[in-house]
């Protein structure tokens, strides 16, 4: 959600601008207040809390545990720093502190740091004040265009952030001790905003330093200028938990400098972990709420497992990217067999230990056993949710049509029809279709998925027996 910068940034015009004061003058006239950033960030914290408006839209999971800390940092005025291993939502939640300034502020016309008019910082800025007294013009900025944010990596240098100097203001024939011959970095851009730092103990020690001033100071050094800037700002940082200790890659000074340290998680139960992938995977079939629980629970198997490194967590992201390979599964049957719907059946989640073993960092002395590992505990939460949402059904009709030795065939290129001319009428069918929730009148694709699953949990439960085809059908038989 970071934003390209200019030498001098674009201001977006707000809808009503005709209507809203164009000069210092005019905004004084009207009864605007100043306040800072984080005295907006409270007030508007408060109306909505008072109001019982939603704080933080689409952050799943933190209401009673993560987001209270948050609003104790805003209200207090804290700078702030997440620590959690990865996909547990930092930067979603980071970028959703924005939506909780005012939507326009005002700022100078023209100003490198979107600096309030009542407040100039810099030379130029306050020169043109005086020059102009109440004519000084004024731009309005959405605070869409208020939130910068940078990946911390290695390379990153002192002039990102901070500042350096323009060789081109100096080629120009500026004095190099003028302070206009600095050309900004992407914090004091972010002046009147939130600036964000992902992964900051990646940044080199030298470039830590460099925030100690903007932390405590408000105020920035570029080589050998001290300019007495009060910064406007919100800073934002996040970082795995491991490094950001004394014996990982983070300065104590810049630790002392954050006023909230706040510790994220991954869901914490079942309902929640379903709840995010269904709020953020972007689905191209239909997926039945059966598989979207085995794969949360899938998920929360890897996460537990002990041949998985839990120092490097597993992300959110996990979830999310398998619930879109098994619904693309079900696209490609779908195109391939001409069915007119789509619909993932448990078949379709074998593909995912394989597509997504990049995103699972193991223990060093299960290597070559990784997609063995995953294949077991796919399995093992698909049998978990075989019993919590079918135990007690009777399901010996399944059983029977094996039972005088005929074989069912299905597979991620069976076609529901070809799956459904197998089984027939089968004693109990609606009540298991009731219990995975398609209804009294499920399509053919959506009966085919229960019937699939019915199939699979009864292999698990050792009920039937499962043949795997060198072509990648699937035999159920006796």
């Amino acid at each position: 959600m970071s934003y390209p910068r200019s030498s001098v940034p674009t201001v977006t015009e707000a809808p009503d601008a005709i209507d809203m004061p164009r000069t210092v003058g005019e905004l004084r006239a009207s009864g605007h207040e100043f306040r800072t950033v984080k005295e907006e960030l409270r007030d508007n914290l408060l109306a909505r809390m008072r109001s019982g408006e939603p704080r933080f839209p689409g952050i799943v999971g933190y209401d009673d545990t993560v987001l209270p800390e948050v609003e104790r940092a805003l209200l207090a005025g804290h700078d702030m720093v997440l620590l959690g291993e990865r996909g547990q939502g930092k930067t979603r939640l980071i970028r959703a502190l924005g939506g909780l300034l005012d939507e326009w502020t005002p700022v100078i016309a023209g100003s490198e740091l979107h600096e309030h008019p009542y407040h100039p910082l810099t030379p130029a800025s306050r020169r043109l004040a005086a020059e102009t007294g109440d004519r000084l013009p004024v731009a309005w900025l959405h605070r869409s265009e208020r939130y910068g944010e940078k990946l911390a990596t290695p390379d990153t240098s002192v002039g990102d952030l901070i500042g350096d100097v323009d060789p081109i203001k100096v080629a120009e024939g500026r004095a190099l001790g003028d302070p206009e011959t600095i050309h900004f970095g992407l914090v004091p851009r972010t002046n009147r905003g939130i600036f964000a730092v992902n992964e900051l103990p990646d940044l080199a020690e030298r470039i830590q330093v460099s925030l100690l001033n903007v932390l405590e100071e408000r105020d920035i050094q570029v080589r050998g200028y001290q300019l007495r800037l009060p910064l406007d700002i919100l800073l934002v940082a996040s970082a795995n938990p491991e490094d950001y200790t004394n014996r990982g890659r983070i300065i104590t000074p810049l630790k002392d400098r954050f006023g909230a340290e706040i510790r994220t998680h991954y869901p914490v139960d079942l309902e929640l972990e379903t709840a995010l992938i269904r709020q953020e995977a972007a689905l191209v079939a239909a997926l039945p709420e059966h598989l979207v629980e085995v794969l949360a629970r899938y998920t929360r198997a890897v996460r537990e497992s002990p041949s998985v490194d839990a120092r490097s967590g597993v992300s959110a992201r996990f979830a999310i990217a398998a619930a879109e390979t098994v619904a693309a599964s079900a696209l490609r049957r779908a195109g391939l067999r001409g069915e007119p719907e789509a619909v993932a059946r448990i078949g379709d989640t074998v593909s995912v230990t394989s597509t997504l073993r990049g995103k699972v960092e193991f223990e060093s002395g299960e290597e070559g056993r990784e997609t063995e590992i995953l294949g077991h505990l796919l399995r093992v939460a698909t049998a978990e949710t075989f019993r919590a949402h079918l135990a007690g059904l009777d399901l010996s009709g399944f059983t029977a049509l094996v039972a005088e030795g005929a074989i069912i065939e299905t597979g991620d290129l069976v076609s529901a029809d070809e799956l459904l001319s197998q089984i027939g009428p089968v004693p109990g069918l609606a009540k298991v279709l009731d219990r995975l929730g398609f209804g009294d009148a499920p399509s053919p694709p959506q009966a085919a998925a229960g019937i699939e699953f019915v199939l699979e949990g009864l292999h698990l439960t050792r009920r039937l027996a499962k043949e795997l085809t060198d072509d990648g059908r699937t035999l159920y038989g006796s």
